[in-house]
């Protein structure tokens, strides 16, 4: 992945061409930057000791195996300036090539949902803390998965040119309300005139990575702040974040199924966010309170 990284870098320096209105070499860049994120992440939380460790390592495996196919191929497709999935082209390699890549996505659905399932059910690190952060944060990824096939339920029909110029039918696209290709958010493309499903499927993807990083931050201030120091605390903490996350989640989804662009958030959308957040606080709040209590009278 991080070879690809570099590869993908340099062809959006020297590589001009654009499909659906975005640099051909986007798509492999963000899909290598996601893989080794996610991977890296994945391999440190299985060298922690936990039980099952033979069906993990294989479900490991298989994640591995799929993610690099499927990143294989969208590299490829980035090379020749066509498209990796959601076409109908009827080109012997280019069908056998989208048959793979769709079972691919299933395959790595499943086996992060395997292994949510079999560490759901112990306690992989001696913080309770990050501990949970895991199991969450785990959750979190399987349902940022599973939303990525919202965009092929869709079944919305269009026809793109590819950089040479061949016009090609999608049977579906990310964009809602709007055709695909239109003005996006600078890296990542998101609609700006538009809603885009694949708002909802990184946050949701990606909610393994900030979960951990906020039992870090929570283990950190535990130095300033005594009440944090009881890992009990900062794992009842923890799940209020992912209980705010999730609702983050449905957020993004909501709005961008209304075909709402993510920086033009409407009253509703804006009222929805602010109880969100209003509850997340007070829910923390809670938290805090009930440990001083307890802290007070022990």
């Amino acid at each position: 992945m991080l070879f690809l990284l570099v590869v993908s870098a340099v062809g959006l320096v020297l590589d001009d061409r654009v499909l659906l209105g975005a640099p051909v070499w986007l798509k492999p860049f963000k899909f290598a930057v996601s893989m080794a994120v996610y991977g890296t992440t994945l391999a440190w939380m299985l060298s922690l000791p936990h039980r099952g460790r033979r069906w993990t390592s294989g479900l490991a495996t298989v994640f591995a195996v799929t993610g690099f196919v499927d990143t294989v191929i969208v590299a490829i497709q980035a090379a020749r300036g066509t498209f990796s999935h959601f076409h109908k082209s009827t080109a012997a390699a280019e069908k056998i090539m989208l048959v793979i890549f769709g079972n691919a996505v299933l395959f790595i659905m499943l086996a992060n949902l395997a292994l949510a399932i079999i560490l759901a059910f112990q306690r992989v690190h001696a913080d309770r803390a990050m501990s949970r952060a895991i199991h969450t944060g785990l959750a979190l990824a399987v349902a940022g998965m599973a939303l990525g096939f919202l965009i092929p339920i869709q079944e919305k029909a269009e026809t793109a040119l590819t950089t040479s110029g061949e016009r090609v039918f999608l049977s579906s696209g990310h964009s809602v309300g709007v055709p695909d290709g239109g003005p996006g958010l600078p890296l990542t493309q998101w609609s700006t005139t538009g809603g885009d499903l694949r708002i909802p499927h990184f946050v949701g993807l990606h909610g393994l990575q900030v979960m951990l990083i906020a039992a870090l931050l929570l283990a950190a201030l535990a130095a300033r702040y005594p009440l944090l120091r009881d890992d009990r605390i900062r794992a009842r903490l923890i799940g209020v974040a992912a209980a705010g996350y999730t609702g983050l989640i449905a957020l993004v989804t909501w709005q961008a199924l209304r075909a709402q662009p993510l920086i033009h958030p409407d009253a509703l959308t804006l009222a929805a966010a602010t109880l969100l957040a209003s509850l997340t606080a007070l829910a923390a709040a809670a938290v805090l309170a009930a440990a001083r209590r307890v802290s007070a009278t022990g």
